[in-house]
């Protein structure tokens, strides 16, 4: 008898096309009704619709900036590609921003990606675990001459999003409209507008989208690639030399934006040896007359 295990992954394999359907159709049961080919057909169309409707759920936007036959069309060979690991979909679609990316037929919409890119930010916010955000009474507890050691580990539902193009206003237009085949020329949204760098933040199961400029979004990389507080200003001073860190730093303790206080490892001091004692001539003559 077949593994279930391997049973299913000879039938998903036949659904997604990475493998020959014979192999799946001999483990159906035999039925008085539709034929094992169509069956499978019917299996294959629901897999590919329902997951369809997932990643349009995800990325709404995305979906009416390419209209709804361009979108089925990418979501198709997305799934084929990125078959599910996992019965949770929250992590499906991770990687459709690359995707869009790289897709030619894509290129005429340069910012799809990051578009996607920001919706994915949301939806993973969206769906993080809260946590309780770092004190500035928390920092205040450690010795002044070590805080620049610190790192701050940004909050779980917290991610940046960085752009060329105006993303979020891209964004926002599209919020009043829910028809997934608008297309792009339905909404007035002007490149020269230029970039934008956001903090995607939940505070009180809300989702901000909290402005930076170039310098706070460097800082805030920093820190969150593991950076300690000194590395990350400096960091920041490279991109602009009058970065504020006071403000800064207070301006992310009052939003909330950090989690928790992470201590470098400081090297260890070396032993210090005891110095060999000079005799002193006197004494030790004493000593010899004893």
């Amino acid at each position: 008898m077949t593994a279930l295990s391997d049973t299913q992954h000879r039938v998903l394999g036949a659904l997604l096309g990475a493998s020959s359907t014979d192999a799946a159709l001999s483990l159906l049961q035999r039925s008085s009704g539709l034929g094992a080919i169509r069956r499978l057909q019917i299996y294959r169309n629901n897999l590919f619709e329902s997951l369809t409707q997932a990643l349009a759920a995800v990325y709404p936007v995305v979906a009416q900036l390419v209209g709804e036959a361009y979108f089925r069309q990418v979501a198709r060979r997305f799934i084929a590609d990125h078959p599910l690991a996992s019965g949770n979909l929250h992590g499906f679609g991770r990687e459709l921003p690359a995707t869009l990316a790289a897709l030619p037929s894509a290129a005429q919409l340069p910012y799809l990606a990051d578009v996607a890119a920001l919706e994915w930010a949301w939806h993973e916010v969206y769906h993080e675990a809260g946590c309780v955000p770092l004190q500035a009474a928390q920092l205040g507890e450690v010795p002044a001459t070590q805080q620049m050691n610190l790192g701050l580990q940004l909050a779980p539902a917290a991610r940046l999003v960085a752009s060329p193009y105006p993303v979020l206003h891209i964004w926002q237009v599209h919020q009043e409209h829910d028809d997934a085949g608008a297309g792009a020329g339905e909404f007035a949204v002007s490149l020269d507008e230029g970039g934008v760098h956001l903090l995607v933040l939940r505070r009180a199961l809300e989702i901000e989208f909290v402005l930076l400029d170039r310098a706070e979004d460097q800082w805030l990389r920093s820190l969150a690639a593991g950076s300690t507080l000194a590395e990350a200003t400096l960091a920041a001073f490279e991109e602009e030399p009058a970065f504020d860190l006071a403000a800064t730093l207070g301006r992310h303790l009052t939003l909330g934006s950090f989690a928790a206080l992470s201590f470098a490892a400081l090297p260890l001091a070396e032993p210090k040896t005891a110095e060999p004692k000079t005799a002193d001539p006197k004494t030790a003559d004493q000593e010899r007359r004893r």
